[in-house]
């Protein structure tokens, strides 16, 4: 079984044309994809997740 592909956040960044205040910004009001913080500090998103959430986006907007 392959692992899942975890994302670095600069690279969730770069897809979601968003800037590291402002993704910090919504995750302290509850929103965006879930956050792996692995043991040195550094923060991976599952890209399923990465994918789930957007696909949640778009069904708000709609």
């Amino acid at each position: 079984m392959a692992r899942p592909q975890m994302l670095k956040l600069a690279d969730v960044l770069a897809e979601l044309g968003m800037s590291r205040a402002a993704f910090y910004r919504m995750r302290a009001r509850g929103q965006g994809p879930r956050l792996i913080k692995l043991p040195n500090g550094q923060l991976r998103v599952r890209r399923a997740d990465l994918d789930a959430w957007l696909s949640a986006c778009e069904e708000v907007a709609a």
